[in-house]
């Protein structure tokens, strides 16, 4: 199959990238971001809003796998209107520019962490209400329901990936998304690591290889459908500051401040519908994927050195 991957430069989509060669597929990817290292791969360098170069990109492809997202959770609600602007125009733009290039197939990642709200029940699985409380979880579900339309008006296969805290080897060291990543670089580092609340919030985190097998196994999927991408288990943030601690044998300096107020307390998604409809069940547990998470930060601190 010849997939698009828009945003392959990224955390996760460099890992999709991989996978998706090792399966044998073809693979071009835009991305803004310098260019992926892997010669088997067609780069295209643009920002996401470039709409001629995105018609030139979807020549000969076969189904696009969309990771672009301008904003994170956390800094969202300060300016909603780039966030619409640089996430929910620009998807629009490009499904029209699929549909006037006859591609209708596209897989969306959207977020598990943020279109549910706050939890009626947990784990939370598809049919759960949605009810965002920041502007990344409304955008992220806007899109979906512009999908959804796509897919009733125009015959578009578009299946909806929610997955839930995604983590592992090349995440992020420092930033505002990506708690693991980011407790193992301050426990490394010998830094400080700030927490707002009392460290009890919940979450349901997931390694970027599970996310991978995911997105391959909805490749062949041939209608449109959403899935809760997780690992259906949920930890606080001072388990995972334990485990980090454990692992990497360094104590961690932890401030707490006061929580803010888009934080839920809890966000464990339910996914066993992937697992039936797509034969997709996790298999990385916590403990190993935060060994494995180390494991890369060490030696990539070590090949910079």
């Amino acid at each position: 199959m010849r997939v698009l991957v828009l945003g392959g430069a990224g955390f996760i989509g460099a890992h999709v990238v991989e996978g998706l060669l090792s399966e044998g597929h073809f693979v071009r990817v835009l991305d803004r971001s310098a260019p992926v290292s892997n010669r088997s791969v067609e780069f295209i360098q643009i920002d996401f809003n470039d709409v001629m170069t995105l018609s030139e990109a979807l020549i000969g492809i076969d189904v696009v796998v969309h990771l672009v997202s301008t904003s994170v959770p956390s800094t969202s609600n300060k300016d909603p209107v780039s966030d619409v602007n640089g996430n929910l125009i620009n998807t629009i733009k490009l499904l029209e520019v699929m549909r006037d290039s006859g591609v209708n197939k596209i897989i969306y990642f959207s977020s598990g962490g943020t279109v549910y709200g706050h939890p009626q029940i947990s784990p939370m699985d598809e049919l759960h209400p949605t009810d965002p409380v920041c502007s990344y979880g409304i955008v992220k579900l806007a899109i979906e329901k512009y999908l959804n339309m796509y897919s009733e008006l125009y015959g578009f296969t578009s299946i909806v990936l929610r997955p839930s805290n995604p983590y592992g080897p090349g995440q992020r060291r420092m930033g505002v998304q990506g708690f693991i990543g980011t407790c193992i670089n301050m426990a490394l580092s010998d830094s400080t690591l700030t927490i707002w609340g009392d460290g009890s919030v919940i979450r349901d985190y997931i390694h970027v290889n599970d996310v991978v097998k995911a997105t391959i196994s909805a490749l062949k999927l041939e209608r449109s459908d959403i899935f809760n991408i997780s690992s259906g288990k949920g930890y606080s943030l001072n388990e995972i500051i334990e485990f980090v601690e454990k692992i990497s044998n360094k104590k961690l300096d932890v401030i707490y401040k006061d929580k803010r107020d888009f934080d839920i307390p809890e966000m464990v998604l339910n996914n066993q519908k992937a697992e039936q409809i797509l034969g997709w069940t996790p298999s990385i547990e916590i403990d190993a994927g935060i060994v494995d998470t180390v494991s890369n930060f060490v030696n990539q601190s070590t090949k910079q050195s």
